[in-house]
């Protein structure tokens, strides 16, 4: 076995430090992130979660409900011009219905879309919370500005190979912004999204009422823990029983 010469042995010790200080970095930021908003032993008796709300599309209010059952449904209601639209995320399928745009039916969403969509069944909205569990890969870039706020870098890749990098205030560790990869039509495209107005629910949780994304800024303005939510929300109307 060949001997390392000492320029080299060194170079190799200080790769590996860096890396461990990296690892450490990481796990430190994400444990003061999820403690932020919350903890782990709050968040993990969260079954199901409505935030009822509304976007401004182009100046235009429009109402949402968003409601999640854990791990098993998302559906996303929109009252647009008095009608009445939705998307629906399960494990298995999905499904758009807007007549605003001239659908007359629900129709199903294409496999890829689903398997984008998955983490919308995540009642946490947090990649970082539980992240080991979730099969979430987390690498630490350092620091970042934005917009005059110091902020740590976070690099997260989930199971499906999705990346989304996660700006945390390195003074709150509450997470300010999020840009996302994803792929639409066969096209990738990255989209961010800036989170606000954190406020405690009587559970214990963190909840930012401010969400301010592509598609436009959504103000929260009740949410409620751990109703009874009926399965058959997460079917297409024409399927419901």
């Amino acid at each position: 076995m060949k001997k390392l010469k000492l320029p080299v042995l060194v170079t190799l010790l200080a790769i590996g430090s860096s890396y461990n200080t990296i690892a450490q970095t990481a796990e430190e930021i994400i444990k003061k992130h999820v403690d932020a908003v919350g903890g782990w032993d709050n968040w993990k008796n969260v079954i199901s979660l409505k935030e009822t709300g509304v976007m401004n599309f182009g100046g235009t209010e429009i109402p949402v409900v968003i409601s999640i059952m854990n791990g098993k449904g998302y559906r996303m209601d929109m009252t647009i011009m008095g009608m009445a639209n939705y998307m629906i995320v399960t494990p298995e399928n999905g499904w758009m219905y807007f007549p605003i745009q001239g659908q007359k039916k629900a129709e199903a969403l294409p496999a890829d879309q689903v398997k984008e969509a998955q983490d919308q069944l995540d009642v946490t909205s947090d990649p970082l919370i539980n992240y080991q569990a979730k099969g979430n890969k987390v690498v630490a870039l350092g620091k970042d500005d934005v917009e005059g706020t110091e902020c740590f870098k976070l690099k997260v890749t989930d199971k499906s190979g999705k990346e989304i990098t996660m700006f945390i205030d390195a003074t709150t560790y509450n997470l300010i912004r999020t840009k996302e990869k994803s792929k639409a039509n066969g096209k990738e495209q990255e989209s961010t999204t800036n989170y606000t107005n954190y406020q405690k629910q009587p559970e214990g949780i963190i909840i930012p009422m401010s969400v301010d994304s592509e598609d436009g800024p959504m103000s929260i303005k009740s949410i409620e823990v751990n109703k009874s939510v009926d399965a058959s929300l997460f079917k297409p109307t024409e399927e419901k029983k």
